[in-house]
């Protein structure tokens, strides 16, 4: 006798010791796993496996795989598994199969499986894992369902606020041509533009989801055109000219980038060419490199000392520029000369923001 209590004399009794080891070992296995010989018939099988596919035993040992459960386990992808990948490369992992059961429904299953060589090198046994992904995989069909539904529901509102906002300047243009106050006559046609560059941006932004990536130079000379036509018409011979390098900012960082520029283009229109007449030009300028971004408007108008330099430093649209900048971690900087003004907006790399 040995250790283990088993005659050493007796084969046989070595032999069915070693199985009731091997069946031990596969009934700790958590998820289902089958013993398969080289004929694919089954040995062995885990209990996870009869509890998760509703199999019996007495049913299953000594029985072909593919006959199983009247042949429900005659699946194409698994035998493509088992008679063709595996002889070529011995192992097999997260091969992904969807099958229709009778007993238990709708199963997609991840197959893990491995060929047993014996110590001469003769394939013995295929040991064959199945995880039970069919939770899994409907939580992420809901979770896609529910990100189309959001991006519905995300362009819904953009229509919806489109359209607000379009109502909202139209209200204020018609006020605006009704009072007879000179101030009240400018606070509303501000406030009319402020309404109008809010549109504007998000009007670029409408086809864009949640925080996806936007190619900068692209979507400010898409934003400077509609400002031309909104905000400079054809009655001011301004133009606005836009250079930009390559980068990418997710679409709440747009949104900042764009109502930046719109202020900025609104106060150089506003005080760089108070007379309306004046030829001019604004430059709205990006430079993104390792080391961070540049973003600057440039106008050849009216320059330091005269309306352009109170336009720089005071009024609403400074405050909300100041602010905007803040959210993206940047620096605002103003210059102002005799040929014109500059306010430039810079971050380095290390405050994230536009790439």
């Amino acid at each position: 006798m040995d250790s283990t209590g088993v005659a050493d004399h007796d084969p046989l009794a070595t032999v069915a010791h070693g199985h009731s080891l091997a069946q031990a070992i596969v009934d700790t296995v958590r998820e289902p796993l089958i013993v398969l010989d080289k004929d694919l018939r089954v040995v062995a099988a885990s209990r996870s496996f009869y509890r998760t596919f509703a199999a019996e035993p007495h049913k299953t040992e000594g029985r072909m795989l593919f006959d199983l459960g009247d042949g429900q386990w005659n699946i194409p992808a698994l035998r493509t598994v088992l008679e063709d990948i595996i002889p070529k490369h011995r192992t097999v992992e997260a091969y992904e199969v969807e099958h229709e059961f009778p007993m238990i429904g709708r199963r997609v299953m991840l197959l893990n499986a491995r060929r047993v060589f014996d110590e001469h090198g003769s394939a013995s046994a295929l040991l064959l894992a199945i995880e039970d992904v069919t939770q899994r995989r409907d939580a992420d069909r809901e979770k896609d369902e529910l990100l189309r539904q959001k991006e519905v529901l995300l362009q819904e509102m953009q229509h919806r606020v489109a359209n607000s906002l379009q109502i909202i300047a139209s209200i204020l243009l018609l006020k605006a041509r009704t009072v007879q106050s000179e101030e009240i006559r400018m606070h509303l046609h501000d406030a009319h533009q402020r309404v109008m560059s809010v549109a504007t941006v998000q009007q670029q932004l409408q086809a864009s989801g949640l925080n996806e990536s936007i190619e900068i130079g692209p979507y400010l000379a898409k934003l400077c055109d509609s400002l031309g036509k909104s905000i400079v018409g054809e009655r001011r011979p301004v133009s606005i000219k836009v250079e930009a390098t390559s980068g990418t900012a997710v679409s709440s960082e747009a949104v900042s980038l764009g109502l930046i520029v719109t202020e900025l283009v609104i106060n150089a229109l506003k005080h760089a060419f108070p007379s309306g007449s004046e030829e001019g030009e604004i430059l709205v300028k990006y430079e993104g490199e390792k080391s961070g971004w540049r973003l600057s408007v440039s106008d050849n108008g009216a320059g330091f000392g005269e309306a352009g330099a109170e336009g720089v430093h005071t009024g609403l649209g400074t405050s909300i520029i100041e602010a905007l900048a803040q959210q993206l971690n940047a620096e605002v900087q103003k210059a102002a000369g005799p040929t014109g003004t500059t306010v430039s907006i810079t971050a380095s790399a290390a405050s994230g923001g536009p790439q």
